[in-house]
């Protein structure tokens, strides 16, 4: 039941973290200023979501956009 718990927050956490990353994390991430289209940020929320610890530290460790 542990475990089914942790699957359960890790889940949570991945999509929180997609949603907000997808939204306004992507283009702090990026090593040069782009829009990014509605379509390619669909694309992005699975793989954001599978991957959300690294996809957190990427985006903590780019700081904030001036």
């Amino acid at each position: 039941m542990i475990l089914l718990y942790g699957l359960a927050l890790y889940a949570a956490a991945g999509f929180i973290v997609a949603l907000a990353f997808v939204a306004c994390g992507v283009t702090r991430v990026l090593p040069q200023p782009a829009p990014v289209t509605l379509p390619a940020r669909l694309l992005l929320i699975p793989g954001a979501f599978a991957l959300w610890p690294y996809v957190a530290i990427r985006w903590l460790k780019a700081g904030p956009r001036r």
